[in-house]
């Protein structure tokens, strides 16, 4: 599987839609494969639409028009689990856990989790500066009722 950052926006997709059909009819999964496709399993409301994978792969998603994108709240949600997987920015595995705690699941927390992230790289790509891992950290922390360092 090519890197993600060779593909286009629709090569990104069919990844996705392509983990999604490998799963469901047993084919071998390579391992970000699998941890796709179990991300999928986790959220139902987007199976109908990867399942009909021309029209995923070409579907604008406006937030204008509040569409949510599936691609971008999939994506997010690798982003969080591999920050809490090498614990990335530094203490978010423990605001993960706190998280969790408080929201009653992991899966709930990366919830939580991807709205604050999405929130500061769009202020980043806004700024046009890199992500503030600080201000990132901070605002989990605020979430999670913990102090702010």
């Amino acid at each position: 599987m090519p890197f993600f950052h060779d593909q286009s926006r629709t090569d990104l997709r069919r990844v996705y839609i392509e983990a999604w059909r490998k799963f469901r009819s047993g084919e071998p999964l390579e391992p970000l494969e699998a941890e796709i496709a179990k991300l999928i399993a986790q959220h139902p409301e987007y199976h109908a639409l990867l399942e009909a994978s021309e029209a995923a792969a070409a579907a604008e998603y406006l937030a204008d028009a509040g569409a949510l994108n599936p691609f971008l709240h999939l994506g997010l949600h690798l982003a969080v689990r591999e920050q809490v997987s090498t614990d990335r920015p530094a203490g978010v595995r423990a605001l993960h856990a706190a998280l969790a705690t408080r929201f009653g699941s992991a899966h709930e927390a990366e919830h939580h989790m991807l709205e604050v992230l999405g929130e500061v790289l769009w202020e980043a790509q806004r700024a046009g500066k890199a992500p503030d891992e600080q201000r990132y950290v901070e605002r989990l922390q605020g979430l999670a009722g913990m102090p702010r360092s």
